[in-house]
């Protein structure tokens, strides 16, 4: 089952079950209002939610284009949104861009900020930031949404409360991120609002894509029409989903419409090393950190710049037959003007 959620003019959207291949779809508020809704009453809503789904398989209840254009985030605000940093390989990266060293606890505890979850980005939706000097970066990743989970669940409990897989953009801001992190206080300005893929996917329906509490598949990361990335976000993933959540709920309950995401999805190289370029036969990067990183690891500096005004950025995976799974995040930088003086 594919879920969006429509642009209405309200805050939140309007539900719509999408077909297999993203171009129909059919209303869904007589089962809930909204995504967030359907999620509040899981065990009633998803048996309705699938009905509709082979309903609209078959042409049985009134359909509509499903324009990605026309989706906000699936849950565009949401009660709790959780990034953590489950591809140790880009963190010991970024980690040496900035100097700091890489301890080896971090192979065994997983890195986790939480962040604003009051305004989710639609998959078209502009990345609006005052200043390029602040270093914009894309962070091509991988986000679970959930049911409720109890404070201190098992990743067993955890992953049984995986209700939906989609694409997400971290966008981060590298510039800003070293001095405040240097307070020893974690994110809040170097994390603006993150981008989601047009259509979130039950795991049922991501078939042999979705095993081990992992999403398997090549994730393609383009920036002004150039592939920077194509890694497997099934591959080097040190902490599957359930083991994040469970994170998370360590010493909360997450209630339903929690997102827990992946960090950057990051493959090492067959030497072990941090991987090559794609013009080098390699699987690429999920950021721009990243990149710098090698360049200067291979060059003595960094060349590629950070993302400017005008940019445009891409995330899509595609099933094994070249289908879109999720849809595509395609979001161009621009400059925020500011509110009216």
């Amino acid at each position: 089952m594919k879920l969006a959620t429509l642009d209405d003019g309200s805050r939140d959207g309007r539900l719509v079950v999408v077909s297999q291949d993203l171009a129909w779809c059919t209303d869904a508020r007589r089962v809930a209002p909204t995504l967030q809704a359907a999620l509040d009453d899981w065990a009633h809503a998803a048996p309705e939610l699938e009905a509709l789904s082979r309903d609209l398989a078959i042409e049985a209840v009134p359909v509509e284009r499903f324009h990605e254009r026309m989706a906000l985030a699936p849950l565009p605000r949401a009660y709790h949104w959780a990034d953590g940093s489950a591809y140790v390989n880009h963190v010991e990266l970024v980690r040496r861009a900035r100097g700091a060293p890489m301890p080896d606890r971090f192979w065994e505890d997983p890195l986790m900020y939480q962040g604003g979850s009051d305004a989710m980005l639609g998959a078209r939706a502009p990345i609006r930031l005052a200043d390029e000097a602040w270093g914009i970066d894309v962070e091509a990743e991988i986000a679970v949404i959930t049911g409720d989970v109890p404070m201190g669940a098992t990743p067993e409990q955890a992953a049984a409360a995986i209700r939906l897989v989609m694409l997400a953009n971290d966008v981060s801001l590298r510039g800003l991120s070293q001095a405040e992190l240097a307070k020893g206080f974690g994110f809040v300005q170097s994390k603006p609002s993150s981008g989601f893929s047009p259509v979130a996917v039950t795991p049922e329906a991501l078939g042999p894509m979705w095993r081990d509490g992992k999403l398997h598949g090549s994730l393609h990361v383009s920036v002004n029409g150039r592939l920077i990335g194509k890694a497997d976000a099934g591959r080097d993933m040190t902490f599957d989903f359930p083991r994040l959540i469970a994170h998370s709920a360590r010493t909360r309950p997450l209630s339903a419409g929690a997102i827990i995401g992946s960090g950057a999805v990051s493959n090492r190289g067959e030497d072990g090393g941090p991987g090559r370029p794609i013009e080098d036969g390699g699987a690429g990067y999920s950021c721009i950190a990243e990149i710098r990183t090698v360049e200067t690891m291979r060059h003595g500096a960094a060349r590629t710049p950070f993302l400017k005004f005008g940019d445009i950025v891409r995330i899509e995976m595609a099933d094994a037959a070249g289908h879109s799974v999720f849809g595509a995040i395609e979001q161009r930088v621009e400059r925020y003007e500011g509110p009216a003086a």
